[in-house]
């Protein structure tokens, strides 16, 4: 099959079903939650998604942004301009094959015209080992993309800053991002570029924490953080405010501690293409 009808699959899939992670998170958030206008939220949200893999209807009518993550590698023998056409092709096909809404003008400001084919994506190119090609997308609604936000904190507030930060974030968003939510973090780089990794963060397998030990436990801390709100499923309170928080971090400036933070719905929507070489492109 080739690279363009992989493409055009996955995100078929992925805009009808969740991956297996973030579906056991909101299980497990329902058999968790011990309030009941929550609870009923998180039941609605599972009959939705039995729903939507029945009729292989959208779980969602905001189908998103698709926000594209190109990891290139250096040795790969396909030209930036054969992925970024196949990327093209593949998601024009799945927008008119899978009742993706059209949500996309093309400025922001003015006219505001749709153009009507929900493109063009958000592709950001990241170069790494090997000769391979791996190509993942996000479906990003814009209830919770709305919600998202950049913080320059003062670089000796360290954790204490960064977890009420996120806290602060997540509060002020209450109950419009669609709970219970995903949180990516991103710490490091620029203001821009800790936007990029909050983003980035988001593509993580939710049973995964970070690789680094401190790192992990700062993860934990804002979750239990943003659980200490109590906004809950739907913004009617409960115990369960988010599902997992994620932190992608890099080298920074010593005079600065930029934070990002990109919060998502429960249709947590990923779709992943894995290429390797000799494969069909």
């Amino acid at each position: 099959m080739k690279l363009t009808e992989r493409i055009r699959d996955a995100l078929k899939h992925a805009v009808v079903e969740l991956d297996e992670d973030v579906l056991a998170a909101i299980q497990t958030a329902f058999e968790r939650e011990q309030f009941e206008a929550p609870k009923a939220v998180l039941q609605a949200i599972l009959k939705n998604l039995a729903l939507a893999k029945e009729t292989g209807l959208p779980m969602c009518q905001d189908t998103g942004l698709l926000l594209v993550f190109a990891d290139v590698g250096r040795s790969c023998p396909l030209s930036l301009r054969e992925i970024e056409a196949s990327i093209m092709e593949g998601c024009s096909m799945a927008v008119e094959q899978a009742y993706f809404r059209r949500s996309i003008v093309k400025e922001p400001v003015f006219d505001r015209i749709n153009t009507q084919t929900n493109l063009p994506p958000v592709i950001w190119w990241n170069s790494v080992d090997g000769s391979g090609l791996q190509i993942r997308i996000l479906l990003k609604g814009f209830g919770s993309e709305n919600c998202s936000s950049v913080r320059m904190l003062n670089p000796t507030g360290g954790k204490e800053a960064v977890v009420e930060a996120v806290k602060q974030i997540v509060k002020t968003a209450g109950g419009k991002p669609c709970p219970p939510i995903f949180v990516g973090v991103g710490l490091g780089g620029t203001m821009d570029r800790a936007a990029y990794l909050s983003k980035r963060a988001l593509l993580r397998d939710v049973r995964l924490s970070h690789s680094d030990p401190r790192y992990a436990k700062l993860e934990q801390d804002i979750l239990a953080a943003i659980q200490s709100l109590g906004i809950g499923s739907g913004g009617l309170g409960g115990s369960i405010t988010a599902l997992h928080v994620a932190i992608e971090e890099e080298s920074t400036h010593i005079a600065g501690l930029p934070l990002a933070v990109s919060i998502n719905c429960w249709a947590d929507r990923k779709a992943v293409v894995e290429w390797k070489e000799g494969e069909d492109a």
